[in-house]
């Protein structure tokens, strides 16, 4: 009896049995959300046709890279794969602190010396790259580009000499006014004709550099927004204790605007990651680019609902990781918040 008459049961049946008409409504409701999941893992287990994912597992991860020098995309894989697991489940330590950013730092442009080949390694051309290695090389060295350009501007913007003032603002302005397929448009192929025959920029070098301009503007306004959140009795105080001002930036005022600023940077780095996509229409294969190539295919046609669950899958697996790291560096920059 004292089970029955328990406030949380009281509480349950008086929201249950309160209305019938919601009764009802949730009962329909409950009902269609049940049928709708049965037909989609009907689908899935036995009327889908996951051929076209098994079959073409090396064209996701690799594109058309040559087979005898798919081991090093993989190498550079298995790498970023330990620098994400070390990121995550390491305790705080001297060498994490000073070693840690020095490897994320480095894991890109180790990524485009293995795949475009150095010394004794066969060079291979970007036309070659694709799938889902070329999709981390883009989003990484974006990142990595955009977020130093990023924090000069935000302090170029609250500079006190007029004229990079005007010219950080204006910058930013600009390129949160235009969409970024007309950036990437200019990078692939308007740049090219402005430089000279003999002078090449390569397409992967020029994507990247599109993101981070890109990006940064946005990027700017975040890191602004945390500098504006510290108060300026910190600074007032810095500078009587006697820093001076290149201190005060690295000490009290980057620091604190990072941390503030972090989660609309998670959201930069993961819209970044997502919107690698659009170079699909520009000519470099990433993830979406090699669907629609293996969708192409006479054997896969039809096969849309397949690969786009596929897609979905992979692009949520890295968002999540992205969103995991973010919450790691969060909790090491202030340590008594847990949550």
């Amino acid at each position: 009896m004292k089970i029955i008459s328990s406030p949380y049961l009281r509480k349950l049946k008086n929201s249950l049995f309160r209305n019938p008409i919601d009764i009802f409504i949730s009962i329909i409701l409950f009902t269609i959300i049940i049928w709708l999941v049965s037909i989609f893992f009907n689908w899935f287990l036995f009327e889908a046709n996951w051929q076209v994912v098994t079959k073409n597992i090396s064209l996701f991860i690799f594109g058309s890279y040559p087979k005898e020098g798919q081991w090093r995309p993989v190498l550079w894989l298995i790498l970023l794969f330990i620098l994400t697991s070390f990121t995550l489940i390491s305790s705080q330590s001297h060498f994490r602190k000073v070693f840690l950013p020095i490897l994320w730092f480095s894991i890109g442009p180790l990524g485009i010396v293995l795949l475009a080949g150095v010394g004794v390694l066969m060079p291979v051309r970007t036309a070659y790259w694709g799938g889902l290695s070329l999709t981390l090389i883009l989003t990484i060295l974006s990142s990595l580009t955009a977020i130093p350009l990023g924090i000069l501007l935000a302090f170029g913007r609250q500079s006190e000499m007029l004229v990079i003032n005007r010219i950080c603002g204006l910058y930013i302005d600009f390129m949160r006014s235009i969409p970024l397929i007309a950036v990437l448009f200019f990078g692939q192929l308007l740049i090219p004709l402005f430089l000279p025959i003999e002078f090449e920029i390569n397409r992967v070098i020029r994507a990247i550099f599109a993101f981070a301009l890109f990006a940064s503007s946005y990027i700017a306004e975040d890191i602004r927004g945390g500098l504006q959140a510290i108060p300026m009795t910190q600074r007032e105080a810095a500078l009587v204790l006697g820093l001076n001002k290149r201190q005060v930036i690295n000490l009290i005022l980057l620091p604190q605007a990072l941390r503030i600023a972090l989660p609309s940077l998670t959201n930069q780095i993961i819209g970044l990651l997502q919107n690698t996509s659009l170079m699909a229409i520009l000519g470099l294969i990433e993830l979406l680019g090699i669907s629609r190539s293996i969708l192409a295919n006479p054997e896969f046609i039809g096969n849309y609902l397949e690969v786009y669950i596929w897609l979905a899958c992979i692009y949520w697996t890295l968002c999540t990781l992205i969103a995991l790291l973010a919450k790691r560096i969060e909790y090491e920059m202030n340590p008594s918040k847990s949550n």
